[in-house]
Order: C-alpha cells, then sequence, then structure tokens
C-alpha cells in the first residue's frame, strides 16, 4: 500500500473551563498499517518538532481490551468498524486525502480534561455502589462447587466483556449509560454468587446513575451499535425488570 496524506480536524480544549475549538493539521506520509492511536503519536512528534503542545489523548493497553482509547470518530465513537475499539482501527480503513474529524466523547456526566481526554469516573463510582459480590477470602473454591448452567454462564460472561469505555454514553442522544449499568448488574444476577446482594445492587447502582446525571434510555441501540464488545441491550431489560421488582421488595 503506498503512504496516504491526511487532514485531521482535531478538538483542542486547554481544560474544563476553558472553550474548545477544532484545529486542523495535516499528515503526510501516513503507513496504511499504523494504527490510529500509533497515528496520533505521528501527529503529537510533528507538532513537538514544531514547537507546539501536543493533542492530549487517553490510552493504555493498545489491544482493545482496557477501554482507554476513547475517540468520536467522523462523528462515530471508536470509528466506522463495528466491535473495534479505537485503538484496533488501523490506517488502511481511510482513503488518501480524507478529512478526519476527532473529538472526546461528549456528556454531561463526561466532563473534558483536556483536549480528547474526559473524566469517566462516574463509571467508577457507579460500580463502587455495587458493582461486585462480597465474599471471604481464602483459597480458591473448587470450579464445580456451584453448578451453573451453560447458557446462563454464557450471558454472564457476555455482559462481563464489558470494558466500561462509554462509547455507549457517547453514541446516545440522551447520553444514557444504561448499557454499562445494565452489563455490569447482569453480570452477576445471571449467576448464583450475585444473588445475596442483588435487591440492593440495582438499586443503588441505577441510583448512582442518576445522580451522575446520565440521561435516560428511550431504547434507540446506538449503545449497542458502537460498542467495541457487542454488548446487547438485553442487558438493558434484565437491569430494568431487577429494578422494578426490587423497588417492589419482590426480590
Amino acid at each position: 500500500m503506498s503512504l496516504m496524506t491526511l487532514h485531521l480536524k482535531v478538538w483542542r480544549q486547554a481544560g474544563p473551563d476553558q472553550p474548545g475549538r477544532f484545529e486542523t493539521y495535516t499528515l503526510n506520509n501516513v503507513n496504511p498499517h499504523m494504527s490510529f492511536l500509533e497515528m496520533l503519536d505521528v501527529l503529537n512528534e510533528q507538532l513537538i518538532k514544531e514547537g507546539k503542545e501536543p493533542v492530549e489523548y487517553d490510552n493504555d493497553c493498545r489491544e482493545g481490551i482496557c477501554g482507554m482509547c476513547s475517540l468520536v470518530i467522523n462523528g462515530i465513537p471508536h470509528g466506522q468498524l463495528p466491535r473495534t475499539a479505537t485503538c484496533q482501527l488501523h490506517m488502511r480503513h481511510f482513503n488518501d486525502g480524507d478529512t478526519i474529524t476527532i473529538e472526546p466523547f461528549r456528556a454531561r456526566a463526561f466532563p473534558v480534561v483536556k483536549d480528547l481526554v474526559v473524566d469517566r469516573s462516574a463509571f467508577d463510582r457507579i460500580i463502587a455502589r455495587g458493582g461486585y459480590i462480597s465474599v471471604n477470602t481464602g483459597s480458591a473454591p473448587d470450579a464445580n462447587t456451584i453448578p451453573v448452567a451453560k447458557e446462563k454462564a454464557d450471558a454472564a460472561m457476555d455482559a462481563a466483556e464489558c470494558i466500561g469505555c462509554g462509547a455507549c454514553v457517547a453514541a446516545c442522544p440522551n447520553a444514557s449509560a444504561a448499557l454499562f449499568v445494565g452489563a455490569k448488574i447482569s453480570q452477576y444476577i445471571l449467576l448464583p454468587q450475585g444473588q445475596p446482594e442483588r435487591p440492593r445492587r440495582v438499586l443503588r447502582m441505577v441510583a448512582q446513575m442518576d445522580e451522575e446525571k446520565f440521561g435516560a434510555c428511550s431504547n434507540h441501540g446506538e449503545c449497542e451499535a458502537v460498542c467495541p464488545k457487542g454488548i446487547s441491550i438485553i442487558n438493558i431489560a434484565r437491569m430494568r425488570k431487577d429494578y422494578r421488582k426490587a423497588a417492589l421488595g419482590l426480590l
């Protein structure tokens, strides 16, 4: 593949209380085999050589596991490829001469820290309210001590694949966190280990979600469409069902 020239419209914002703006940069000789984040590394090297401030953006594992690479690319969280995190998106999926718009995840509950970096600690506070099970520590039990039906184990594992990146919030027209919270609740309510704390878990986590000022879910389905792990909106239905039962004292 031949090298490409790309025009980047990048959101720049000095801080959470500062006005933001788009700035345009041109990158020449972009290798199509680069990942999107490697392309941004090259941009920052160019900016540093020019004596300019580099673009701030989140990243960690670069293996599509951690969820840190939270970027909106041409209006789509994580870009145009389904079930693909930004770090696994490669430049061969763009064309020579393309203009690429790069923004941070936008939601009231995700305030911008700087440039493309947002504060997603609201997710951490939701998890702290109930996204765990309380057990006595000790040696690991035998795997078959508590039998679990395969279909439930598979469904719990599917929900547990959520990496907490926040793409669902960024894509939702209401900035709802229902898919994230639904997945984190589902991964426990489907298993025996999650039953003792089941009622208070859903009540506390949903209450914290509301306190963080996330919007309400209106079943647009955009969350599932952009999720890099393909988390199903059936987890939202499970959360709603459990919430109603817990609120009525039926769990």
